[in-house]
């Protein structure tokens, strides 16, 4: 099997393990060890980490440090081309004769085919409505000549035998002719490199090479004089025995033209494997075959799908990981299947159709839950897999000093380091520092590292935080971002928006904060001083345990 194809199937088929949007080093890292986890468990089916956003410095510096895979992007899941089971039909060379695309299509039930050039670059396609019209309109006498058809489709078209001549590159150059009546007749009807169909009369055979024919086909299989095959080599004159009689041939020797010639060649409806199944479905009825080309990530043609195949469709499976609120989940959650969920967080406002596997702890990373499921289930861990778990405790715990941060994580996060054979409070600092490293971003970057929007009765609004260990990239990041909230508040849609600038090895976080009524919020949830949208908040490490809880708090007293 084609391994493109294999890996499509086992892509469509896949669970996706996933966190959520905007997406920290934890988010990234337990989608990855969670699905080595799951694999490790459970043979019969297959687990893929994914993410819903792109990765963030800190997660970036992690992976590469492990050598880790970046997850593939699904920033929707909602159904599209590569949930659908894509028809893993061979493109076909545009020499392809006109007879042999039928007798394909005929065979395989299709009613297009793909033309691709050596590369599986997609040329051109072909119906069968396509190869009904160039038969239809088969009595061109110079179709072959036009179509620059070569030799060897219409050997292969008249099931033919060669007894003269190299056809080899060559192609036909003059009109069909069928070699009946007088030779006198003959004389005048044909001309230079003409194809010549003929019975078994000498005479005949011999006019049209004196006549400088380009072919001569013979019928039924006849026998051909040593006298004529000499001349006929001499005067480079090919001959061709078919088993057709001359009507025969007649009739299908026009289908030896090439599909290339009939193709459909602009304008070609093609889908790649992230279009939308509702988007396909409207192009689907408005177009006039069957079958639709589908492209892969590369842009190479990968096969085909019909309307059946989107009636067959299956909504993507998926395990959410270090999240459980909709609002922080990859769009088009409504349309997929949850199946699982491994999370730290508070429950929020995520609804299921099924009853699904919820297991929600109150621990400082979703890598520690996931580590006690290693143990549990007698999983070994291997240094990579320990690395990535380690660098998410790391991140989420701010290095054991985050209030959110149990006994349990720091636990698992030594021993984690042990198996990495990691110096973790060295990779610690390294890791944080690569994090908290803004050159080169732009404030909507930054802003996008570590964001998540919550709902808390009619109110809207979103958090993010940065971790800095130095005061320099800390008060750059506040100087980019600062600008760029009320921005993002006003293209969301939220009520508010606030942004931590945590600092590390201080243990504490300056706020910034829009939206009406901002401040006012905040001095009551927090009982601190609030000026020109800014607030010092000492000992806040934790968005989680810290921040969002007090501010739901807060806004409950608005409610009332």
């Amino acid at each position: 099997m084609n391994p493109a194809s294999t890996e499509l199937e086992q892509n469509t088929h896949a669970i996706k393990v996933i966190g959520h949007r905007n997406p920290d080093t934890d988010s990234i890292c337990s989608a990855i060890a969670y699905s080595r986890l799951k694999n490790a468990i459970d043979e019969s089916r297959v687990y893929k980490p994914c993410r819903a956003g792109q990765l963030n410095r800190e997660t970036s510096f992690v992976l590469d440090h492990f050598g880790a895979e970046t997850p593939q992007l699904y920033v929707d899941v909602s159904p599209q081309m590569r949930d659908v089971d894509i028809r893993l039909a061979e493109g076909v060379d545009g020499e392809m004769s006109m007879r042999k695309a039928w007798t394909r299509m005929r065979d395989q039930n299709l009613d297009t085919l793909c033309v691709v050039d050596d590369e599986k670059n997609l040329k051109g396609l072909i119906t069968v409505k396509d190869v009904a019209t160039a038969n239809m309109d088969g009595l061109d006498p110079f179709i072959l000549a036009q179509s620059e058809t070569s030799y060897q489709n219409v050997i292969e078209t008249i099931d033919g035998t060669v007894l003269v001549g190299d056809p080899a590159g060559r192609t036909v150059q003059g009109r069909i002719i069928i070699g009946a009546g007088s030779a006198e007749m003959m004389e005048r009807a044909i001309k230079k490199g003409d194809v010549v169909i003929v019975s078994n009369r000498s005479e005949s055979q011999l006019t049209a090479i004196e006549m400088e024919a380009g072919c001569i086909v013979v019928g039924l299989d006849s026998k051909v004089s040593k006298t004529i095959r000499m001349l006929a080599e001499e005067n480079d004159c090919l001959i061709i025995s078919t088993p057709l009689n001359t009507y025969a041939t007649g009739q299908i020797i026009s289908q030896a033209a090439p599909i290339r010639y009939y193709m459909l060649k602009e304008g070609i409806m093609t889908f790649n494997l992230n279009t939308p199944v509702e988007a396909a479905t409207k192009i689907m009825g408005s177009v006039r075959h069957r079958y639709f080309p589908v492209l892969g990530d590369d842009g190479k043609y990968l096969g085909v799908v019909s309307r059946r195949n989107l009636l067959n469709l299956q909504k993507k499976q998926l395990i959410l990981v270090d999240h459980n609120e909709k609002s922080q989940a990859a769009e088009g959650l409504e349309d997929a299947e949850v199946l699982e969920i491994i999370d730290h967080h508070r429950i929020g406002s995520l609804e299921t159709d099924n009853p699904v596997y919820f297991r929600n702890m109150p621990v400082g990373c979703t890598c520690t839950i996931i580590y006690q499921m290693y143990q549990e289930n007698n999983v070994p861990i291997d240094k990579q897999t320990a690395g990535l778990m380690l660098s998410a405790i790391l991140s989420d715990t701010l290095m054991f000093r985050s209030p959110t941060c149990t006994s349990f994580d720091e636990r698992a996060a030594r021993r984690l380091a042990e198996i990495a054979d990691m110096d973790l409070e060295a990779y610690a600092d390294e890791m944080f520092e690569h994090g908290g490293d803004i050159s080169g971003e732009t404030a909507e970057q930054i802003f996008g590292t570590d964001y998540k929007v919550f709902t808390s009765g009619a109110f809207h609004f979103g958090v993010g935080q940065g971790s800095y260990m130095s005061e320099r990239n800390r008060k750059a990041a506040e100087a980019l971002v600062g600008p760029y909230l009320e921005t993002a508040r006003t293209k969301q849609g939220l009520d508010y928006v606030f942004y931590l600038f945590t600092d590390v090895r201080n243990a504490a976080s300056d706020l910034l904060m829009v939206g009406k009524g901002a401040e006012a919020l905040v001095k009551r949830a927090f009982d601190t001083e609030v000026k020109d949208g800014a607030a010092l908040l000492p000992g806040v490490l934790s968005r989680k345990k810290q921040f969002v809880p007090a501010l739901i708090d807060a806004l409950k007293h608005v409610e009332q």
